[in-house]
C-alpha cells in the first residue's frame, strides 16, 4: 500500500480518535469509550508503520501528536492546565476538607477549649495574669503595642511576613502529626494559650472590644486555616494507628497524598488571611468594617468547605492527589485491550467524567 492510499484508508480513524480525545470525558458513552480505545490502538500501530515502513516525517509527527494526546486522555496524564487548576479548587481541595472534617473539628475544639479556658481564668484571676504576663508588658500591650503591631510597618511588608509565618505554622502543625498526632496537639495548645492570654488580658482591663476588634478581621480565617492544618496532622497520625482495612503503609500513603492537597490549598487560604491582616486589620477603618471583612471571608470559606466539599464528597472524592484525574483504564496489557476497573467505574466515569475510586 502506497503512502497516499495508507492515509486515505486510515484518515477516518485518526479523525474520529482526535474528536474523541478532545471531548469532555463526561460526554462519552460506553460505546464511545470502546471506540476510543480501539482507535487508539490502531493509530499506535499506524504510527509505527509511518516510522518504519513509510519513513514520512510529516505523517510521523502528526500521528505522534495524536497518539500523545489520546494517550494522555486514556491514562490521565494530561498536562497541568488552567482547567485542572480550577478542578483542584472546585473538587480536589474541597473534597479533602470534607473528608477531614471531623479531624478539623477536633483541632478546633482543642484550640478553642484551651483559649477560652485560659482566657477566662486569667481574666478573673489577677494573680494568674501577673504570673503569665509581667505587669509592665500588660500595660504596654493595653496602651497600644497590641494594636500598633498591625500598623507599624508598610502593609505590603507586613502581608509578606505574616503570610510566610502563617504558612510555616500550618506546615508545622500537620508535619509533626505523623508522630501519633501528639506534637500537633502541643502546637495547638501553645498557639491557643497565646490567644487566650491576650484576650484574657484585655477583658481583665475592661477593654475586650479592642482585642476582638483587632483579632477578628484576619483571625477568623487564619485560625480556621490553622485548624485545617492541625486536623490534617491529626489525620496523618491516626492513619497509621488505626488504618482500618488497609495496611498501615497504604493508609499513610493515601493520607500523605491528601496532605499535599491540603497544604497546597492552604497556601491560598493563608495568603488571603495575610492580605486581610496586612491591609485591613491595621487600616484606619471603622471597626465594624474591618470586622465585617473578616466575617465575610470566614463565611465564604465555610460555605465553600461545607457546600462544595459535601457535594464532591458525595461523588466519592476524598482529596487524594490525582483522584479526580485518574484514567478510565488500567495500562494496556501486552497483546490485548485494556479492561475497565469495574462496571461501576465505567458508569461513574461516563456520568461524571471522573473515577471516584480511592
Amino acid at each position: 500500500m502506497n503512502l497516499d492510499r495508507f492515509v486515505a484508508t486510515h484518515q477516518p480513524t485518526w479523525q474520529r480518535l482526535d474528536a474523541l480525545a478532545n471531548r469532555n470525558p463526561s460526554q462519552l458513552s460506553a460505546d464511545d469509550v470502546a471506540t476510543f480505545v480501539a482507535d487508539y490502538q490502531r493509530t499506535s500501530t499506524h504510527l509505527s508503520m509511518a516510522r518504519t515502513v513509510y519513513a514520512d516525517p510529516d505523517l510521523t509527527a502528526r500521528l505522534s501528536q495524536l497518539v500523545a494526546t489520546a494517550g494522555a486522555t486514556l491514562y490521565g496524564s494530561r498536562p497541568r492546565t488552567l482547567a485542572q487548576i480550577a478542578r483542584f479548587f472546585t473538587e480536589t481541595f474541597p473534597a479533602a476538607l470534607w473528608h477531614l472534617r471531623w479531624y478539623i473539628v477536633t483541632a478546633a475544639v482543642i484550640f478553642v477549649g484551651v483559649a477560652v479556658g485560659l482566657g477566662t481564668w486569667v481574666a478573673q484571676s489577677p494573680r494568674a495574669l501577673d504570673a503569665a504576663i509581667p505587669p509592665a508588658v500588660q500595660d504596654a500591650l493595653v496602651a497600644g503595642d497590641f494594636v500598633e503591631y498591625y500598623s507599624d510597618r508598610p502593609s505590603g511588608q507586613f502581608f509578606a511576613e505574616v503570610g510566610l509565618n502563617n504558612i510555616q505554622v500550618g506546615f508545622l502543625a500537620f508535619v509533626v502529626g505523623i508522630a501519633a498526632g501528639l506534637p500537633t496537639v502541643y502546637v495547638l495548645i501553645i498557639n491557643a494559650a497565646n490567644v487566650g492570654l491576650a484576650g484574657g488580658l484585655f477583658h481583665a482591663r475592661g477593654v475586650g472590644e479592642v482585642f476582638w476588634g483587632v483579632i477578628t478581621p484576619h483571625g477568623l480565617l487564619e485560625l480556621t486555616a490553622v485548624f485545617v492544618a492541625a486536623g490534617m496532622g491529626l489525620a496523618l497520625g491516626w492513619s497509621w494507628i488505626a488504618p482500618g482495612d488497609a495496611t498501615r503503609g497504604e493508609s499513610l500513603r493515601q493520607m500523605a497524598s491528601r496532605a499535599i492537597t491540603v497544604v497546597t490549598g492552604l497556601v491560598v487560604v493563608f495568603g488571603i488571611a495575610a492580605l486581610i491582616e496586612g491591609f485591613v486589620t491595621g487600616a484606619p477603618l471603622p471597626t465594624w468594617v474591618r470586622v465585617g471583612v473578616g466575617v465575610v471571608a470566614e463565611a465564604a470559606f465555610l460555605a465553600y468547605w461545607i457546600g462544595v466539599g459535601r457535594a464532591v464528597g458525595a461523588r466519592g472524592l476524598t482529596g487524594t492527589i490525582g483522584q479526580a484525574d485518574r484514567p478510565l483504564w488500567d495500562p494496556i496489557p501486552a497483546g490485548g485491550l485494556p479492561t475497565a476497573r469495574s462496571v461501576n467505574d465505567l458508569s461513574r466515569w461516563t456520568s461524571s467524567g471522573r473515577s471516584s475510586a480511592t
